[in-house]
C-alpha cells in the first residue's frame, strides 16, 4: 500500500497540480456545526438519497419540493406515525415517486430516528460525534438500523451533510484495489475492516479527514 502522498501526487498530477488538487478538497463541517441539524433534516436528507437510488437523481430534484410538502416537512414524529390511509394517500401522490417500499422507509427510518433521539438527545449528536476512526460502525449502524441505509446510499448522504467519512464509490473502490487493501468492492465485515484501516493509516500520515482522502483516491483514478 503506497503512501498517502504518492497517492496525493497520483492525483495531483491528473487534476493539474497540487494546488488545483487541495482547491477541489472541502473539509467536513465542524462537528459542532453538525450537531446542529435538525432531526427533520436528517429524514429529510436519507430519505432524498433513498429515493435517488436506482432513479435518475435529476427527477427527485425536480419534485423535492413536493416530497417536503407531502411528507409535511419530514416531521419525524408524524412520518413516525405514518398510518395505513396515509401511506395509501402517498401511493397515489403524484407530487412525489410513488416506490411502495422507499415510502415506507421514511416511516421507518423517521421511528429510528425517535429511537437515537431519546438515547442520545438527537440523532444529529450521533451522527456529528461518532469517531471517524470507526466511521464503518456510524455505517453499519444505519445500515442494521435504518431503512434501505445499505450500500452508498448512507454514504452519500452523510457526505451531503458535510460529515466526515469516505464513499466507496466505484474509483474509490479501484484505488483501495490497486493499494492491495482489498481485491473487490467490499461487502463483509472484515473487508470494511480493512478499509478503514487503510483510511486510518493514510490520515495518520497526512492529517487529512476521511473525506478529504476519500475525494484524492477517488480523482487518482481514471
Amino acid at each position: 500500500m503506497r503512501r498517502f502522498d504518492e497517492i496525493f501526487a497520483i492525483a495531483a498530477d491528473r487534476k493539474g497540480g497540487p494546488d488545483a488538487l487541495n482547491a477541489l478538497l472541502e473539509p467536513p463541517l465542524p462537528r459542532e456545526e453538525l450537531a446542529k441539524m435538525p432531526d427533520d433534516r436528517w429524514l429529510a436528507l436519507f430519505s432524498r438519497h433513498v429515493f435517488n437510488a436506482g432513479f435518475n437523481w435529476k427527477v427527485i430534484d425536480s419534485k423535492w419540493d413536493g416530497f417536503e410538502a407531502a411528507f409535511h416537512g419530514f416531521d419525524v414524529a408524524k412520518c413516525a406515525m405514518m398510518n395505513d390511509d396515509w401511506f395509501d394517500e402517498l401511493l397515489q401522490d403524484t407530487r412525489i415517486v410513488r416506490h411502495g417500499a422507499k415510502i415506507q422507509s421514511v416511516r421507518d427510518n423517521a421511528a429510528f430516528l425517535q429511537e437515537l433521539a431519546a438515547e442520545h438527545g438527537s440523532a444529529g449528536h450521533v451522527f456529528a460525534y461518532w469517531p471517524s476512526s470507526d466511521y464503518i460502525g456510524l455505517l453499519a449502524l444505519l445500515k442494521t438500523r435504518g431503512s434501505r441505509l445499505g450500500g452508498t446510499t448512507a454514504q452519500y448522504a452523510l457526505r451531503f451533510a458535510g460529515a466526515d467519512g469516505f464513499v466507496l464509490s466505484r474509483d474509490v473502490i479501484a484505488r483501495l484495489v490497486a493499494e492491495g487493501v482489498i481485491d473487490k468492492a467490499p461487502t463483509g465485515k472484515a473487508a470494511m475492516a480493512r478499509v478503514q484501516g487503510a483510511f486510518r493509516e493514510w490520515s495518520a500520515q497526512s492529517g487529512r479527514s476521511l473525506k478529504e482522502i476519500s475525494r484524492v483516491l477517488a480523482m487518482s483514478i481514471g
